[in-house]
């Protein structure tokens, strides 16, 4: 049965509310260009692995963290350790696009900046990016190989080791390009992970900056706690422009003590940030914090909400990695139809308890949301 719920046409009042008008289909809504995102593209390296392996490395069962001269050997060593080796193309912006992408099933409705090599990997990037619509225009550099990411499962946990390599390269320059600036002004919707704060925050301030400019809506994610950590200027600088902050338990806890909040209670967390400063007071800022199988917590005009994930058995996870990834996916498939705050939540509940039931960031060919 068509599900008409899902066709109805966004018009924004003066305060940045939706107000829904009916009876029209989501692709009047819903265009080529509508979301764009900035991110570091990174092809995962992902295995099974065991806590011997994490400590020889001194990774954490359950973190992020970019790759240091003692993890180099990692790589390879992972290839010699373990078998059913799975390569998968991702990056955290990147992966939920594909997300937004797979639920909106509009080509090209979600556009992705990043940079690679003109090598095999990125070329598997690309090319896996495209078939799932994402329009993908990379900046290429000669000064390294493309991006890979060590992703080591232990149980329903899962540890990331980024070697950024060419994303690290990405310069603001790929935004000066004129057919890529006619794409920013294409855009109605923008969304960073913050790990491109680590190697260009002016693309990620300059976005945001335009998106406040225009009256577009700006979103970002707090994406690991090193970042609110050793990052934190960077983040701050870009804060009063996001509309959209998301993060897990982790990362608020995190940015609490970094920023002073005194508090370790997730709820009070999220409407601390969500009463930052912010230059479209007009605009409240929504913070949406995912807490693994406990409820979402969203701060959003002073109001508080929880809404409870999608119940599933131990046995049924294969694992973990990209679910947060995949629910900013299927929140900002909702948000750029207009659809209010509780489907937001609701598609981002439901893409993430499809790819905690497979193997690595993916999904399968047909979305069945309803």
């Amino acid at each position: 049965m068509e599900d008409t719920s899902r066709k109805s046409q966004i018009i924004e009042n003066g305060e940045g509310e939706p107000h829904i008008k009916k009876h029209k289909t989501q692709y009047d809504v819903v265009r080529a260009g509508i979301l764009l995102g900035y991110g570091n593209p990174l092809l995962d390296i992902q295995v099974t692995g065991t806590e011997e392996f994490l400590q020889k490395y001194d990774l954490l069962a359950n973190n992020a963290c970019l790759a240091e001269g003692k993890h180099k050997p990692m790589y390879q060593d992972m290839t010699n350790t373990f078998k059913d080796i799975q390569y998968v193309p991702g990056g955290a912006t990147l992966n939920s696009l594909k997300v937004a992408q797979w639920l909106v099933d509009v080509k090209n409705a979600t556009t992705f900046f990043g940079c690679v090599s003109s090598d095999e990997y990125g070329d598997i990037l690309g090319e896996k990016a495209r078939e799932m619509g994402v329009n993908v225009q990379f900046q290429y550099t000669d000064k390294d190989s493309t991006g890979t990411c060590a992703v080591i499962l232990t149980g329903n946990d899962r540890s990331l080791c980024a070697n950024l390599a060419a994303a690290n390269h990405f310069t603001e320059d790929h935004l000066d390009v004129p057919e890529n600036w006619a794409l920013v002004e294409k855009a109605q919707y923008f969304y960073c992970s913050s790990f491109p704060l680590t190697v260009c925050p002016s693309a990620v301030l300059r976005l945001a900056k335009h998106s406040y400019e225009k009256g577009k809506t700006f979103c970002m994610n707090l994406s690991a706690p090193f970042l609110c950590q050793f990052f934190k200027e960077h983040m701050l600088n870009t804060l009063p422009f996001v509309d959209v902050l998301f993060g897990n338990e982790t990362e608020a806890l995190t940015f609490s003590k970094e920023n002073g909040l005194e508090t370790e209670d997730i709820p009070e967390i999220a409407q601390k940030i969500a009463s930052w400063r912010k230059d479209n007071s007009g605009r409240p800022r929504t913070v949406v914090i995912t807490q693994g199988h406990l409820p979402v917590i969203v701060s959003h005009g002073g109001k508080v909400q929880e809404f409870p994930v999608i119940k599933i058995m131990a046995e049924d996870i294969v694992d973990t990695n990209g679910a947060g990834d995949a629910f900013v996916g299927g929140f900002l498939a909702q948000l750029i139809q207009g659809k209010p705050l509780e489907e937001c939540v609701r598609c981002g509940n439901y893409a993430a308890n499809i790819v905690i039931q497979r193997s690595g960031c993916t999904v399968p060919e047909k979305p069945n949301f309803i």
